[in-house]
């Protein structure tokens, strides 16, 4: 793949940032501040991971039914970057932030009051609007400040973030279970969601100077947008992107219903597990940063794919004959996970890397393919039984045509290999 010749097309040429990029404890700073804000999403969809089978018992709602209220999430999470991506292009990315994150908190809040699975599939679409401020947000800001080897770094570390959460998020909702009912959920994400935005107003320093904002029409917004979809490297890395995305979300919507249901376990046990393969996917985002050192990101994405797919290959062997009960289940699927550890940091940076001039339009086009996608995926496990075969096809599917789109921008002769 190395012999690949690099195309930057055009809008690339304002690819690096305008300021000199963090060093030191400011750079450190920066990280975690976005690291704290990009946590708000993966807490908006794994906290109620537990409850799942609780709230469909007490709304009177079938599996499939409870499982389309993760699909409002995170077709909030993708519709949400649309508008605030272009928007924080245009006014900064302060505001979008702040307004995005109240609307989080005041989402939650009347999830607590919902009386049926219509109105909480509705309020978690906003809540998913809301999170998606910080998510978009985050990325843009990433790309405003860093560039290159040391953007993929950055998005690594933020990829701890979002491994460290989903971690946390079950475990923090079956406590939260213990002593209350699903609804004590929304209550901890709306007293997170004001800690954030605490950190939001305070804590975050505007990336995006004046006169590097675009102007406030609507034409000029729809052009950016045609840019980007008549760009093939980036579509195809945007692709690349989603449709790992939808492998983790095929974990994270089948989960708890398998693990729980199917393999017995219960609330507590469930987090547990469910961390097991945050762990890979942590502890693969963290090596990415040394195989930067060697590799370059399109490198590591490609044997990454090849990996998850060889793995989710062996996951659907077992899960289909029930081959090793629990552990066979698990063994492969913390594979496939951790091969995603790899994917979901480069694949991102890849396709950023070619437009940092309209950082916050790209990064919000790429984050709607990953969440939107993730909607579509979410509910087709729950259609194809809500069982270990159902999960693993989906997940093999995912990392197989990932690997397919991947192949095409190689074989084309184009590369959205970032400039080092």
């Amino acid at each position: 793949m190395d012999n690949v010749a690099v195309q930057s097309p055009p809008a690339a040429r304002d690819a690096r940032p305008a300021a000199k990029e963090p060093t030191g404890f400011d750079r450190f700073r920066v990280i975690v501040v976005l690291g704290a804000l990009i946590a708000l999403g993966p807490l908006t969809i794994d906290m109620y991971l537990p409850a799942l089978p609780a709230i469909g018992n007490e709304l009177a709602a079938s599996a499939s039914t409870v499982q389309l209220t993760l699909t409002g999430t995170l077709l909030g999470l993708g519709i949400g970057q649309l508008l605030i991506g272009p928007f924080s292009d245009i006014v900064g990315r302060r505001l979008p932030l702040i307004i995005g994150t109240a609307l989080h908190i005041l989402a939650s809040v009347a999830c607590l009051f919902a009386p049926n699975i219509a109105v909480l599939g509705t309020l978690r679409t906003l809540q998913g609007v809301g999170a998606a401020a910080a998510m978009v947000v985050a990325l843009a800001v990433v790309r405003d400040l860093f560039s290159g080897r040391a953007a993929a770094t950055a998005l690594s570390r933020l990829m701890l973030v979002m491994g460290v959460a989903p971690i946390l998020a079950p475990s923090l909702g079956g406590a939260i279970l213990l002593t209350g009912s699903w609804r004590g959920v929304f209550g901890a994400l709306a007293i997170i969601g004001a800690v954030l935005l605490v950190v939001a107003i305070f804590a975050l320093k505007e990336s995006l100077p004046p006169e590097r904002r675009q102007a406030a029409q609507f034409r000029p917004v729809l052009r950016t947008y045609r840019q980007l979809i008549t760009d093939r490297d980036f579509v195809l890395l945007a692709i690349v992107a989603a449709l790992a995305m939808s492998a983790l979300f095929s974990y994270i919507s089948g989960s708890s219903f398998v693990l729980q249901e199917q393999f017995g376990l219960d609330q507590q046990a469930f987090g547990l597990v469910f961390g097991v393969g945050a762990v890979a996917l942590i502890g693969a985002s963290q090596f990415n940063v040394v195989l930067l050192n060697r590799y370059s990101p399109k490198q590591i994405v490609f044997a990454a794919l090849v990996a998850a797919t060889v793995a989710g290959l062996i996951l659907t062997a077992l899960t289909t004959t029930g081959t090793g009960g629990l552990y066979g289940f698990i063994v492969p699927l913390w594979l496939v996970l951790g091969a995603m550890g790899f994917v979901l940091p480069n694949a991102p940076a890849l396709a950023l890397s070619r437009h940092g001039e309209a950082a916050g339009t790209a990064a919000a086009l790429l984050g709607a393919g990953q969440f939107g996608l993730g909607a579509l995926i979410a509910p087709l496990v729950g259609v194809l039984g809500n069982d270990g075969p159902a999960m693993a096809i989906t997940m093999t599917g995912g990392a197989a045509v990932a690997l397919l789109a991947l192949g095409v921008v190689v074989r084309l002769g184009g590369t959205a290999e970032p400039a080092v």
